[in-house]
């Protein structure tokens, strides 16, 4: 093998539109070209400035003979030199003891690391037990999901500090509101239960009032449960609904999906408890209550307890009314609390200030605590107990969420990243190649293919200077190039392969699945057809005559041949239009001659971070000599494809004996093109 290595400026980016391929280009490029071309097979060839950057760690020799003698290097002043190879495999193995070392150290010291962080999780002593503790009640997030769920969630109210995030979250649908509904329906028939038990006496309006309290809330029931109920009823059983259950779906559907509407519900079932409540604080009078238990005393009998509410049993039914307001699911969990708090406040302040008396001859749950406090104990231990239980079901609820989301993006990701791949792998591979090449490549096994008759084209522009504003005029000759490329994607696939310089390589008949059978087509292109078309029509005429047998699969090179035809129409636009900016004028002076040959060739994609799809073969190489050795504004192509040509009718000149490399001394021949770009046909074809 030989190696040329050349240190200097260059230009790189991506060309064209189709088959994207990241290259080099300029001066110091082409000197590396040379250094390899005029190299020695097993040295390394570099020039002088290249060798100056190594500070003299190799042992170099003058270069070669043909390096001196080449034009292009002396034109650019370079002086090259030799580098043996075994100088080069010395200095490796040198270095791969220290490497391996250096890896067996570092893998010793992470295995230390780990370990130690893992003694560091543990809860040891008293500190790791305080850590362990507060880790496990979420005052103080110690691990890796604890500290992403801090940066993410506040302390207190566990709310999302990104507001699209936790506006997302309330606004959830409530699947469980069915539920929800369901407890605070049993909790309110059961406050209204011990209303009606403790009362002695009940006037019209607090009637009317748990009425009406009744019937809204076993409508919310029904509302919500209707379709459940339903389901249950006719899951296995063909049914049709009527309007109305039709509505009462539609609208349990719109409570469930809208985080006014379960506000709104749940602010009735607050309303609704504290309206018992108040109708049960109503009906005590606690003057007469107040003489009755001072007449009880001086006169020793038991009072009657009926007079007013029972503490205790108003106490309790507090307890489940803040325990009903927590855990009322899909509700911001900063109003439940806020809700649960202010009903603690409102109640304690109310039986400590207005009904102190009934509180304080009430029992207690310990001799030396008063029954005020006794009270208060029970119903902040309640709140405390609820708040802490329904704080750790909101964190996990929302963390839950937060991975979700996390999820969900990752997957989308996932998604666009996979399109993404196989956008790009169209772009550098042929659409057939991609899904066979990704099997191949999850099986680690080389993917190539064999064809028997393939046609290769090469084009390249000539006295073209790769320079910077060049650049620009070129990419955009090949994205006119590459638009080509779309009028033969169907029945007649036109593969780009790749491009080297200003060099545009293609081949056609590398997809399996190519239809040889033209079809019309709106999207297709109307050169395409019109040529096709009447080479089909000089096919059946020799057919009849019994001209000769001809291969369909030989259509190819003809298609190949209308391709590179449609390429010199374009080129020749380009001129004329670049002829007109009087910017471009100086810059853009190029040609293009085409190589054309067919034969077998295998094609394969080669490398693996950075692929590419190629062919190799006879045919290859000899449509590369037919481009270097032509002429530009001609289609210089082999014996073999200009004969396959004029059995389509196409008239081929001859051109003489041409040298070409590695194969000696072969005749060739131009594809005859009017001043118009149009193919000329045998005259007695028609």
């Amino acid at each position: 093998m030989r190696v040329g290595v050349h240190s200097g400026e260059l230009f790189a980016g991506v060309l064209g539109t189709a088959k994207l391929q990241y290259d080099v280009w300029g001066i110091d490029v082409l000197i590396a070209n040379r250094l390899e071309s005029t190299g020695t097979a097993g040295q390394i060839h570099v020039s002088e400035r290249t060798l100056q950057m190594t500070d003299d760690k190799y042992k170099a020799y003058p270069g070669t003979e043909k390096a001196r003698k080449d034009t292009f290097l002396q034109k650019c002043q370079i002086a090259t030199f030799l580098i043996g190879v075994e100088e080069t495999t010395k200095r490796d193995l040198s270095g791969h003891v220290s490497v391996n070392s250096g890896y067996f150290i570092n893998d010793t010291i992470d295995k230390g690391l780990s370990l130690e962080e893992e003694l560091k999780k543990m809860p040891l002593g008293p500190d790791g037990l305080k850590e362990f503790i507060c880790k496990v009640f979420n005052f103080k997030n110690t691990g890796p999901t604890s500290s992403a769920a801090s940066s993410e969630i506040g302390s207190f109210l566990l709310q999302f500090h990104d507001p699209r995030l936790d506006y997302n979250y309330i606004h959830q649908a409530d699947y469980m509101l069915k539920y929800s509904v369901l407890l605070a329906w049993c909790c309110e028939m059961s406050l209204i239960y011990v209303q009606l038990m403790d009362s002695l006496h009940m006037n019209s309006i607090s009637f009317s009032v748990v009425v009406i309290l009744i019937f809204t809330s076993s409508a919310l029931l029904i509302i919500t449960w209707c379709k459940k109920i339903c389901y249950w009823r006719y899951s296995s059983l063909s049914h049709t609904y009527s309007a109305v259950t039709y509505f009462l779906f539609k609208l349990a559907d719109g409570i469930q999906h809208s985080l006014i509407q379960r506000i709104v519900i749940y602010v009735y079932f607050i309303v609704s408890y504290f309206c018992i409540i108040a109708i049960i604080l109503n009906n005590c009078d606690e003057d007469e209550f107040q003489l009755l238990q001072i007449d009880s005393i001086v006169y020793k009998y038991d009072p009657d307890n009926k007079l007013c509410f029972s503490p205790w049993s108003l106490t309790c039914m507090v307890c489940l009314i803040i325990m009903m307001s927590i855990i009322f699911t899909r509700i911001p969990f900063g109003m439940k609390i806020l809700v649960g708090f202010l009903e603690t406040v409102s109640y304690l302040s109310i039986m400590i200030y207005q009904y102190e008396y009934v509180v304080h001859n009430s029992l207690t749950t310990n001799p030396y605590l008063i029954s005020e406090y006794a009270h208060c104990l029970l119903i902040v231990i309640t709140l405390c107990i609820i708040f802490f239980k329904e704080r750790l079901i909101e964190f996990n609820n929302k963390i839950n969420y937060k991975w979700r989301v996390e999820l969900i993006k990752k997957q989308n990701d996932y998604r666009i990243a996979a399109q993404s791949i196989t956008i790009l792998l169209h772009n550098i591979l042929p659409a057939h190649v991609v899904n066979v090449y990704l099997t191949s490549l999850a099986k680690h096994e080389f993917y190539y293919e064999n064809y028997d008759m393939v046609a290769v084209m090469f084009a390249s522009l000539k006295n073209f200077e790769m320079t910077l504003p060049n650049l620009r005029v070129l990419n955009e000759i090949i994205s006119e190039f590459d638009q080509i490329l779309y009028y033969y994607r169907d029945n007649y696939r036109v593969e780009k392969i790749k491009i080297v310089g200003s060099t545009y390589m293609a081949a056609c008949g590398l997809d399996v699945h190519t239809e040889l059978s033209i079809k019309n087509e709106s999207d297709s292109h109307n050169s395409l057809i019109q040529e096709v078309q009447r080479a089909r029509i000089l096919q059946a005429s020799y057919l009849k005559r019994n001209y000769s047998i001809i291969d369909e699969k030989e259509e190819v090179v003809f298609v190949l041949t209308t391709f590179a035809l449609d390429l010199m129409r374009t080129l020749w636009v380009c001129n004329n239009d670049y002829k007109n900016i009087p910017i471009d004028r100086a810059v853009f002076n190029a040609d293009m001659s085409i190589g054309i040959s067919s034969g077998e060739v295998m094609a394969g994609v080669v490398g693996a971070s950075q692929v590419q799809y190629d062919i190799w073969g006879h045919a290859a190489n000899m449509a590369s000599r037919m481009d270097s050795t032509g002429v530009a504004g001609k289609i210089q192509v082999t014996q073999n494809t200009a004969f396959i040509l004029k059995k389509y009718g196409v008239e081929c000149n001859y051109r003489g004996m041409t040298f070409v490399k590695g194969q000696g001394i072969l005749p060739t021949y131009f594809v005859d093109i009017d001043s118009n770009f149009e193919f000329r046909y045998k005259q007695d074809s028609f």
